[in-house]
Formats: C-alpha cells, structure tokens, sequence
C-alpha cells in the first residue's frame, strides 16, 4: 500500500479529563447544569439522600436498587435538563475491588453519554470517602479516552469532558489522579494503534514531538549507533526488518539539582513481532501490534513522573524495532554478541523481546541509575501461570517482592512474584555461548526469560522486571474498560510515590 494513503498519527492532547472538586453537597442549580449525577452512599443513609436536591427520587432509587440486590439503580431528574440520575452503594473495599465497583458506577452513568457528570459522596467515613473518589476518578479517566479509530465518516465526540466531585474529602489529590490517568491515557492509545500507521519511524517520531512538548529530552540511538557500540542482541532482530529504522529511544526528565538518573524505566517495543524465522500462526500474530505496550508503559509512567513532578530523576529507554521474516533474519544457533560482550546462542527467533531488552539494559546500566524497571509483553508462560488478571514481576532483590505486591494491591494492578534462585541458570547453560537465549523446552519460560535478561543488569543495581500478562483482558480490568488495559503505569507511580519515597528511598530499602 502507497504509503500516500496510510493514515498518518494524529496525537491527541492526552489532556485528562477536567477534574474539580468541592467539600460541599450538590445544590438544586448545580444538579441543574449537570448532565448526569452519581450519588455515592454508604448502607442505611437514606436521611442524608432525602436531603440533596430531588432527594425522594433519589431514595426511591436506593430502595429500588436495594430491593433488586443491584449495585446501582439510575432515572431521570424532573428538571429541564433532565439530569441523569444514578445512585450507588459504596461497600468499604481498595485497590482491585473498589477500581471494579467504580468502572460498574462509570458503565451506568455513560449509558446516556453525558459530558458532564456530578459525583456526590454522601455519609462516608473520610478514609472510605477518599478511596471512594480516587477509584471513581479512575475509572472517569479511563472512560473518557477515546482510542484511535480511524473510520471514513468522523462522528463529533460523545467521550465524558469534565467531572465534578461534591462532597470530596480531606487530603484528596487531584494532581495524582490526573498524572496516572495521563500515563495510562498514553499507554493505551499508543497500544492500540494499527501496525501500518504505529511503524518504527512514526513512534519515535511521535514520542519526540510529545516528549518536547513537555521539556523531556530525547536522544536516539539508530543501527548505525547501535552498530559501533556493538549491540548485536537489539541489531540482530532488526535485521529482519524491511527498513532500517528500528533503534533504542533515550528519554530524560531532570528536575532542578537532578543531574542523574535516580530511576531508568526501559521498554520493549516491538511494533510488529511475526515470530521471525519461528514465524507465529495466524490467530498468534493478531494482536502483535501491541507488542510494543513495555514501552508504551514505560512512556507513560515517565510522562506521569514528570507531570506530578517527583524530585528524582527519570529516564526512560525504549527499545523499538519490528520483528520480521527478511532474507536476512535472525535464525535459530546464530551466535550473537550483545553490546557488553556476552555472547548468546539463538534457540528460537520469537523470543525476541529478551534480545533487544538485553542491549537496552545494558545501555540504561551505564547512566549508574539507582533503581531499574523494565516492563515487557514477554512470554505466554505468565499468561499461562497468572491468567490476564495479574502481571508477573521478578526482581534481584527477595526484599522487592513485598513492596512489589504492597504496591500492587494498593494501585489495583495486581502482580504476583516469581522465583528467581541462580539454579535456574543451569537452564540457559550454553556449550558455545556465555548463556542460551531461552531454553528449548518452553516450561516456566517467563522465569528463564527474567534470569537471562539478569545478565545484563549489574548486580550492584536493584532491578524489577514486569512481565505483562495482564496488559491485556478482554472486557477490560478493573477500572479500566478497554481491552487493552495500560497495566503497569498506575503500579510504578504507587511504588515510587507511596508505597516508597522515591527511587532513592526504594534502592536503600532493597540493599538494606
């Protein structure tokens, strides 16, 4: 196809949704400028609903929805407008649990696509009252993207343009809801997009422009580059590729008195994997344009970094290449030299991913970072171990996997860790190689892809990687409604803010 006719990327502003917030309860002529109204209370408040502006209405709503054991029961208000009505019950939950309970309150009140929508907490206690806004929030957020769509007649949007939150409790942080929306906006609309218009050239491109337009540096590293450092391992699955486009993309937000990087977030970013020489069957290369969601991830957690303006430095390394059947693909029992110096025997071309990973952590190891993430879609073993509900996460830290799952359950993206014992290694022994790039037999794959990508972090640095499993899930994951989910942002913005206090704090915690 002429390229002349391939759509091109239109960036959006990936300007999250317009959030504001009051302590006080919705009036008559707030409700009125409404398009919709979601009343939030706990059991056994029908005094405080009867008090809000059409208040019988809203406890014949609570009595309906209680009588038919339903969350939620929704109307219409007798005004001019004829505001939506719904009214929830907010049973006292975190994390998972109370993102899910949001994303059913955010499917009830978009039936009738409001753009503007009224969200009063009524008779909470502050804690359940703030979990309560901050899952909404959430799940606001992330209905409110519309991800690429690139059909001949463009309707106007119908998406949610603004919330307004009545009742808001002490201590809420709107600037933290708006930063992870931001990140996990990012990630899912470059998931989504078709190989064709989502090609190497065209990602990086469109990361530059973006990265610019919030005064984050970029350098990029060609093949050329790449070449003269000598990063066979990323090089050798780019050969395959039909243009010579593919390179690793350094990212850098430096805050005042930040010189270096406390924290190097690195990606994979394979816009198209067809498996390579291994070549994939056709219902297993589908869904390969979302192969690249590491870096997607990656991007967006930089851009949510910087956007709540953490006092650390953040770098982010993103792989990008294609993963192709050329004549001059890379093939199983090549012998191939990463760029420092391990050398690696070639079991099998579609365990791409731990190749250009390998070069790329390589690379982010030689800034003396103080902590690295990695997020990649690496193996189907976590899929087959966790199933699309958790992402599977190993560090060369044990004391990393508490903190890990603290930050998992608080953020609602949920990870399991795996082992990550030295014996593993005997797996990957090589007789011609430093190490085997994955081991012929495919069991426990997703822990022998974590220890060979180990090698390539200095064990002086603590290293997380995420294997992505739940970066994908049909119907959507907690509350985020589509299927491609943006796991892993929310994760690492918790661990680094909350659950730590920052890559610095986080580091001495795991050498401790």
């Amino acid at each position: 196809m002429p390229n002349s006719i391939v759509p091109k990327i239109e960036l959006p502003a990936f300007a999250p949704l317009r959030t504001t917030a009051t302590t006080a309860a919705p009036t008559r002529a707030a409700l009125d400028r409404l398009d919709h109204l979601l009343v939030v209370a706990p059991r056994g408040t029908d005094a405080a609903l009867a008090r809000l502006p059409h208040g019988a209405h809203l406890s014949m709503l609570r009595s309906r929805a209680q009588k038919n054991e339903h969350d939620f029961a929704s109307s219409r208000a007798a005004n001019e407008r004829g505001t939506g009505l719904t009214v929830g019950t907010f049973t006292p939950a975190r994390g998972f649990t109370a993102l899910t309970w949001a994303a059913k309150a955010l499917r009830e009140c978009l039936r009738g696509k409001p753009r503007t929508l009224g969200i009063a907490l009524v008779g909470l206690a502050d804690a359940d009252a703030r979990t309560a806004a901050e899952s909404l929030l959430a799940a606001a957020g992330a209905a409110a993207l519309e991800l690429p769509a690139f059909k001949s007649e463009r309707k106007p949007s119908t998406a949610l343009a603004s919330v307004r939150l009545f009742g808001a409790p002490s201590r809420l942080d709107l600037v933290v809801a708006r930063a992870q929306t931001l990140g996990n906006d990012v990630a899912r609309w470059f998931t989504a997009l078709p190989p064709n218009v989502l090609t190497m050239g065209a990602y990086r491109k469109a990361v530059i422009e973006l990265a610019k337009a919030r005064g984050i540096a970029t350098r990029f590293f060609g093949e050329r580059q790449l070449e003269k450092l000598g990063a066979g391992a990323f090089l050798a699955v780019a050969r395959g590729n039909a243009t010579r486009d593919a390179g690793i993309l350094h990212l850098k937000y430096r805050p005042a008195r930040a010189a270096a990087p406390n924290v190097a977030l690195v990606g994979k970013g394979v816009v198209f994997d067809t498996g390579g020489t291994n070549l994939k069957s056709h219902a297993g290369m589908l869904d390969m344009h979302t192969d690249m969601q590491g870096s997607a991830v990656a991007l967006g957690t930089l851009l949510a970094l910087a956007e709540l303006r953490v006092p650390f430095g953040v770098d982010a390394w993103l792989a990008i290449t294609e993963n192709r059947l050329g004549s001059d693909a890379y093939k199983p029992q090549d012998l191939i030299t990463a760029v420092d110096g391990t050398t690696i025997q070639v079991i099998h071309s579609d365990a791409e991913g731990r190749m250009v990973l390998a070069d790329t952590l390589a690379l982010a190891a030689r800034e003396k970072p103080t902590v690295i993430v990695d997020y990649a879609t690496l193996t189907g073993a976590c899929v087959t171990a966790l199933t699309e509900r958790y992402s599977g996460v190993f560090a060369n830290r044990t004391a990393a996997n508490a903190l890990l799952q603290q930050a998992g359950s608080d953020s609602g993206e949920r990870v399991w860790p795996f082992p990550m014992d030295d014996d593993y290694d005997e797996l990957l022994k090589s007789d011609v190689a430093d190490i085997k790039q994955c081991s012929v037999e495919t069991a426990g794959d997703h822990i022998l892809g974590a220890r060979f990508l180990s090698r390539f972090v200095p064990k002086t640095i603590p290293w997380v990687h995420v294997d992505l499993s739940a970066g994908q899930h049909k119907g959507g994951l907690a509350h985020v409604p589509t299927e491609i989910t943006g796991f892993g942002v929310r994760l690492t913005v918790e661990l680094l803010t909350r659950t730590t206090g920052g890559a610095a704090d986080l580091a001495r915690r795991l050498d401790a």
